[in-house]
């Protein structure tokens, strides 16, 4: 076995297998849609999932419990940064935000060049904050329109700064 039978560097362990939020990004596509590009100057990333709980309970309910059921899903993506205004990034949100267009985005882990999640969303909140003893830093919110799509398991490989190849290419 390697590493010495792993008597003192055990691989299989949890730790060795985490996954460090600094290397998951958010990208969006351009408006063409053939080029991904890093939100500049990114620091913070949430990705929110969640669903309505209906409530089915009748008088026929075993124990007194209340009885619920899956509803509609909804997901949304927050992200905050350091604010990079000549950036194609920053300049495809504010625009996709002054004229309610949906963007695009993917999430991405660029350590390993994997594709995590991608989806349909629209810019609900875009804010820049500019402190008199700070950086200036901006914060968005996108909510999602459809699913938020696992690509774990599918072709999504464009990873920012790569274009498509034209078709027929």
């Amino acid at each position: 076995m390697a590493f010495e039978d792993n008597l003192y560097c055990d691989f299989s362990g949890s730790a060795t297998k985490a996954v460090a939020g600094k290397d998951i990004l958010l990208a969006i596509f351009n408006s063409t849609g053939d080029k991904l590009l890093a939100v500049a100057g990114q620091q913070g990333l949430t990705i929110n999932r969640s669903k309505d709980s209906i409530e089915v309970t009748s008088k026929d309910t075993k124990g007194g419990w209340k009885a619920k059921i899956g509803g509609m899903k909804e997901w949304s993506i927050d992200n905050d940064g350091l604010y990079v205004a000549d950036d194609e990034s920053h300049k495809t949100l504010g625009k996709a935000f002054e004229d309610d267009e949906f963007v695009c985005l993917k999430v991405i882990n660029q350590k390993t060049k994997e594709a995590m999640f991608g989806g349909l969303a629209i810019v609900s909140d875009y804010s820049l904050e500019a402190p008199f003893d700070d950086a200036m830093t901006y914060s968005i919110s996108l909510e999602g329109n459809g699913p938020l799509v696992d690509l774990s398991n599918q072709e999504g490989s464009l990873m920012p700064g790569e274009s498509e190849a034209p078709a027929g290419a």
